[in-house]
């Protein structure tokens, strides 16, 4: 089996810094660029998410692979919280869910047909899926 180097760990945390960048700026995007107001389980995945750009951005630049203990904890939460909010929504499953009027089971915008919690789920499940690859292969 083979063993992944530093510059190896550099680069497979250095993509999940991007996948964790570029969600956490589609995410201030919706919010700010387009004024949509996060629900409840939106906040909580923010909350996974933001971190991780700081966490994986740092480990990059110090070649920490061992940073997976901290940050897959926050990946899988985040794989969790978004694989239900993507189920409230796909079923219409009635949840009490909800920051002032928006809900989490109403999809208030769609990315290339795709609702928000599923991309977010998307990013979640690949920055597990890096952290997976670190783990497995960093001594």
């Amino acid at each position: 089996m083979r063993h992944v180097t530093t510059i190896d760990s550099r680069r497979w945390l250095a993509v999940g810094t991007i996948i964790a960048a570029v969600a956490t700026g589609g995410s201030l995007w919706l919010s700010f660029g387009l004024g949509l107001v996060p629900c409840e389980l939106c906040w909580y995945q923010r909350i996974l998410m933001y971190p991780l750009v700081v966490i994986l951005g740092v480990a990059t630049i110090e070649g920490r692979p061992l940073v997976y203990r901290t940050a897959f904890p926050l990946a899988v939460g985040g794989v969790l919280i978004a694989g239900y909010h993507s189920w409230i929504q796909y079923t219409g499953a009635p949840t009490a869910c909800s920051v002032g009027q928006i809900s989490c089971g109403i999809v208030q915008y769609r990315i290339g047909g795709i609702t928000v919690p599923n991309l977010s789920l998307t990013a979640f499940v690949l920055i597990t899926a890096v952290l997976f690859v670190i783990a497995r292969w960093s001594k």
